[in-house]
């Protein structure tokens, strides 16, 4: 009967199952590739006596035992289950356990579980739904937009443009300094011309 109410807590998520507060699973996802391998952790908050794991398969409504580890590190594993692809490996806390799978097929799709046993019952863990694929997706290549150009400012460029292009000094001192001469050599010529016209006034009204 127990792993007909196991059965039952995976397909209508019965919250009496402590899946998140004893019994914490990573990642939730997993997308792998066909004959690499992968692996599942499950933390453990409590004390226990042993970690089993199951799959669940959807397509087939099929809920599998893979394997049960005992503390002292002896696997007992299920019917038809292979020692080559299922593997567990505890962390030196004692707390943390790995679920190692290699060889990864199709058949290998499904929801995995940790689980521990207390007072008769089965606390689940927060599930790792796996999925394999032939190949894999590419990533989204991220196209950035080419910013705007700005007008070009004296301000604004820096040292090395400046010494070239219409903002440069030696294009505008030159030229400052041609009109500032070319203003200079009129003045002379602006005071003889009304020195003329103050004569030819005289000349006029002497007349």
């Amino acid at each position: 009967m127990a792993w007909l109410w196991l059965l039952l807590c995976i397909c209508f998520q019965i919250p009496g199952f402590y899946t998140n507060l004893l019994l914490s699973q990573t990642p939730g996802h997993i997308l792998a590739q066909t004959n690499n391998k992968t692996e599942i952790s499950c933390d453990l908050k409590k004390e226990h006596t042993g970690v089993y794991w199951y799959r669940w398969r959807q397509e087939m409504q099929n809920f599998e035992f893979l394997l049960f580890f005992h503390p002292l590190g002896k696997a007992t594993y299920g019917e038809n289950i292979s020692h080559d692809k299922f593997s567990v490996h505890r962390a030196s806390s004692h707390t943390s356990y790995r679920l190692h799978i290699s060889h990864l097929h199709a058949s290998d799709n499904g929801i995995y579980y940790c689980s521990i046993s207390q007072s008769y019952q089965l606390l689940l863990g927060s599930r790792t739904q796996l999925s394999v694929v032939d190949v894999l997706p590419l990533p989204l290549k991220t196209t950035q937009a080419p910013l705007p150009k700005k007008p070009v400012r004296c301000i604004t460029r820096s040292k090395a443009a400046s010494k070239k292009g219409a903002c440069s000094p030696l294009l505008w001192v030159p030229l400052a300094a041609s009109i500032l001469i070319l203003l200079l050599s009129l003045v002379p010529t602006a005071y003889r011309f009304h020195r003329l016209r103050r004569r030819l006034w005289l000349r006029v009204h002497r007349q």
